[in-house]
């Protein structure tokens, strides 16, 4: 979908969710006129972190780059204003815009987010609607504000979670999504007249807030549904990987394991208590609110990932 008019555009990204988008625009024939990335993170080994996404993009396509400690600083915002950009395209960078570096572009900037907006403003999108049980997500592209993914909606792209995908390939899955979506979008701002509306505004009564995730939120709670604890599973990986201890025979201390995958089985009797763990001929088992929870795939603390069958055979749960 090209635009009419090709655009000089500052990316400013930092993740791979912009990637796909950020690639797509420059094939349709846009200006990458600057791409603005976050910082490198300290270097605490000889060999150093890998560059992220975006700067190994950037490096490879031999884009002029820039990451500022904030792009919100003076010295920032002057440094996009001589770019002479016509629009910012963010995507998955960390940093929230204010008016001042908004304004360094005629048409402002549009943000690809990873949620049907107004669902889910913030961090982890993607994670928090499989952590709710949703059955259906989407990306959706603003015309940017300074409101934390708060301005109007110029174009959305909607689709089914899959049975047993994980966060991290649902991510992968809506950064393709939101390739069109983007050029879409991108196409609307290069023929806009820059004083009729644009987008339509996000209704407040349907915000809810998307927080980053944190290492605490992993442990699982068995006093839930079977279906909750899975999408718990999945909403949880690649991190920080949802978890539990388990007592085992000849150990004084729970071992600590993190859980890849698992599959609900039949329903727990009324007077089974959840997190009562169950070892029979179908496997390894814990009791939920409603169904048994068969754990598939595990990672025992300090070990590699197996089967649950191979843990079985090196550690005897205590029931």
């Amino acid at each position: 979908m090209p635009s009419a008019t090709p655009l000089r555009i500052i990316a400013m990204g930092t993740g791979p969710f912009a990637v796909p988008s950020f690639q797509a625009l420059f094939a349709e024939g846009h200006e990458m006129a600057l791409v603005v990335t976050r910082p490198q993170p300290p270097v605490k080994s000889r060999k150093g972190p890998p560059p992220s996404p975006v700067r190994q993009w950037a490096i490879e396509n031999e884009f002029e780059l820039f990451d500022p400690p904030s792009i919100n600083d003076a010295e920032a915002v002057a440094r996009l204003q001589v770019v002479n950009a016509d629009l910012l395209v963010v995507c998955d960078y960390g940093q929230i815009l204010k008016p001042a570096a908004l304004a360094t572009a005629p048409l402002g900037g549009i943000n690809l987010h990873g949620s049907l907006l107004p669902a889910y403003r913030g961090a982890a999108p993607v994670q928090r609607s499989l952590l709710s049980g949703d059955a259906i997500t989407g990306v959706t592209v603003i015309h940017m504000t300074p409101r934390l993914d708060g301005g109007p909606i110029v174009t959305t792209r909607q689709t089914l979670i899959q049975d047993n995908e994980t966060a991290g390939e649902l991510e992968d899955r809506l950064s393709q999504l939101g390739v069109d979506a983007t050029l879409e979008a991108v196409q609307k701002l290069a023929t806009w007249d820059r004083t009729s509306e644009l987008g339509a505004p996000q209704d407040p009564a349907k915000v809810t807030r998307a927080a980053r995730l944190s290492k605490a939120e992993a442990e699982i709670n068995w006093d839930q549904t079977a279906r909750m604890i899975d999408c718990h599973v999945r909403g949880m990986q690649p991190w920080p990987i949802a978890y539990f201890f388990v007592s085992v025979v000849g150990k004084d201390e729970p071992i600590r394991v993190a859980v890849k995958q698992v599959q609900s089985l039949g329903e727990v009797a009324d007077a089974v208590t959840p997190g009562t763990i169950l070892v029979d001929e179908e496997g390894f088992k814990v009791a939920a609110q409603d169904k048994w929870v068969q754990i598939s795939r595990l990672q025992p603390a300090g070990k590699r990932e197996m089967a649950a069958a191979e843990f079985l055979r090196g550690h005897q749960p205590k029931t």
